[in-house]
């Protein structure tokens, strides 16, 4: 993810690199499209044969990975490190894990994964050190609240327009929250975390975030629930891909087999299990 705070580690990680650089748009894989039927563990070069490994960072949260635990499948990126692998002859005990920092998974050289599942923005910037593959998760901004608040009951984004909302200063999400055009001007905070004590306060109705923050913001509060998803314009959005090696001759595969997943529904499922029912996040009309 693009994260300027990670509050994920209290999530104080999801936000470390998020909010402060503007989403950015979908990138094409670099690598032409194999032949699934190419893309088979006795013909990919992994760094162990026969084992695939996926890296991410330490420590991962819901609804991404569930428990602190890549291992046990649970979560979305979870699942789909295993259904990727799955789909590239894999078993499970053919999957290892290894914990990465953030940001040494994106800088140039050697890796000690395969493939690595950290909530990654794709960005030109990051591909000059590292490949991605296809995306698998556009990132959204969404409105969290608190149960006592008015927007608690908000079932559309014009009900939103009567409400104080907030949001970080300078971020895709003010963008977003601006774009509400609601009765009262939007309240600007310097850090995401700022924002979340103002809506604690009842200083704000309702905080706008990037989706992945705002499933953690949801959880920080006390009596914290998410609103829904605010529906993205023409403009650029913000996608999640697979961190790979620069050049590894895995990419083109690990890509073919994220487009097979979202063109048979793997990944909606994947979603609806894990995103959607974890964040009660719907798409707000």
């Amino acid at each position: 993810m693009m994260r300027p705070m990670r509050l994920a580690r209290t999530f104080g990680a999801l936000l470390a690199a998020a909010v402060a650089v503007p989403a950015c748009a979908p990138v094409a894989a670099p690598h032409a499209a194999p032949r699934l039927e190419d893309c088979h563990k006795d013909q990919l070069a992994t760094l162990y044969p026969g084992v695939f490994t996926f890296g991410t960072d330490q420590p991962v949260y819901p609804p991404w990975y569930i428990g602190d635990n890549p291992a046990n499948g649970e979560g979305f990126e979870a699942a789909l490190a295993y259904a990727v692998a799955d789909r590239l002859g894999y078993a499970p005990e053919d999957v290892r894990w290894v914990r990465v920092p953030f940001s040494e998974a994106i800088v140039p050289g050697p890796k000690s994964f395969d493939a690595n599942l950290s909530q990654f923005s794709i960005t030109d910037q990051r591909r000059v050190a590292v490949d991605f593959s296809s995306p698998y998760f556009n990132v959204n901004p969404a409105v969290v609240t608190v149960k006592s608040s008015p927007a608690a009951r908000v079932r559309s984004v014009d009900e939103l327009k009567t409400l104080r909302l907030g949001a970080e200063v300078g971020s895709t999400s003010h963008t977003a929250a601006m774009a509400v055009d609601g009765d009262n001007p939007v309240e600007v905070y310097n850090t995401t975390g700022d924002a979340k004590l103002a809506l604690a306060n009842g200083e704000i109705d309702a905080l706008v975030a990037d989706l992945p923050v705002a499933f953690t913001v949801a959880g920080e509060l006390r009596d914290g629930m998410m609103v829904g998803q605010l529906p993205t314009g023409a403009g650029e959005v913000e996608q999640f891909g697979i961190v790979l090696g620069k050049g590894s001759p895995l990419t083109p595969c690990v890509s073919a087999v994220v487009d097979a997943l979202r063109h048979d529904g793997t990944l909606e499922r994947l979603e609806s299990a894990s995103l959607a029912d974890a964040g009660r996040a719907p798409m707000l009309a």
